[in-house]
């Protein structure tokens, strides 16, 4: 049986609140109780909003819940190179076309898709003749062009999914106007290059993963297993946001202990049956992932009243 390699994948634009912490205690205890191997990757992929100084805060954060890692990947805004070598094998294989249309533009020209504020590109630069092509003198971002085809897969708690990637996704951007790589784009490479097995992440990434496995197969890697976990949310079922400053891991950590955390977000993924103090490595000798929540849920009062925003 290959071995198990899971991913803490946190991106640096602030620090680190409880739903970020329940999505990565969730991925390390499926690889650790699988006796699988951790990696930590910084997805500092935008340069305005992360920053070297939020990635230490986020170290230290996922050391004091106890959530160790094997090995750091290198910094996604140190891998542009390695980027550019995926996209130029896509494009050696006429995958992808450089695309002139702005988020305005399109916001203006077009409805959501089944009415869920989903966006379908619709093809508008892939249509352009050559000579419209030259006479563009704005840079372009570049699309990968999806073919009418079903990507299927079984997520280990919500089951089979499907998607049609020219219906329901459409060609997508693996590389911005602007030169910063896509999340796509570079998540699928760093998952492939890392020999990534599984991947646990936060229910709101389940749309991502038909177009995330499509890339995989395109760069030869193997295709990893998800699991997508339920959403923690604030007071009245509000999305947790490090815009926010929701619920600091800074002020969390000078009012409960490591254990506290972990037993209080155990307890409202679903994991135990009532909040107490616990470590991860004691949960992970009986991590069952048919045991989580299915439906988003909402954190005690105790974290609540610690938000500082």
């Amino acid at each position: 049986m290959a071995e198990t390699v899971g991913r803490l994948a946190p991106s640096p634009s602030g620090r680190m609140h409880p739903g970020n912490a329940a999505a990565f205690l969730t991925a390390w205890l499926s690889a650790r109780s699988r006796g699988g191997r951790v990696l930590l990757r910084i997805e500092d992929l935008d340069p305005v909003r992360c920053t070297p100084e939020w990635a230490e805060l986020i170290r230290q954060d996922l050391t004091w819940l106890g959530l160790t890692w094997d090995e750091e990947m290198t910094p996604q805004r140190f891998r542009s190179p390695f980027y550019e070598e995926k996209l130029a094998l896509l494009r050696s294989r006429g995958l992808v076309y450089p695309c002139w249309c702005t988020r305005g533009t399109l916001n203006a020209a077009r409805a959501p898709h089944a009415g869920d504020g989903h966006w379908i590109y619709p093809g508008t630069c892939l249509r352009l003749t050559p000579e419209q092509r030259a006479a563009k003198t704005a840079p372009p971002s570049v699309r990968l062009r999806v073919p009418d085809e079903e990507i299927a897969f079984t997520d280990r708690l919500f089951g089979p999914q499907r998607e049609n990637l020219a219906r329901d996704c459409g060609d997508f951007v693996l590389k911005k106007a602007d030169g910063t790589f896509a999340y796509q784009l570079a998540v699928v490479a760093d998952d492939v290059d890392g020999g990534v097995t599984e991947v646990v992440r936060g229910r709101d990434l389940l749309g991502s993963t038909a177009r995330q496995i499509y890339l995989t197969r395109l760069l030869g890697g193997r295709e990893a297993s998800y699991l997508h976990v339920p959403m923690l949310l604030g007071p009245g079922g509000r999305k947790l946001s490090k815009r926010d400053l929701d619920l600091d891991m800074g002020e969390l950590r000078r009012r409960v202990t490591p254990e506290r955390m972990i037993g209080e977000l155990a307890f409202r993924l679903g994991l135990i049956d009532r909040s107490e103090p616990v470590s991860a490595a004691e949960l992970a000798r009986d991590f069952d992932p048919a045991r989580l929540s299915r439906t988003d849920v909402e954190l005690g009062t105790e974290f609540c009243g610690a938000r500082i925003g």
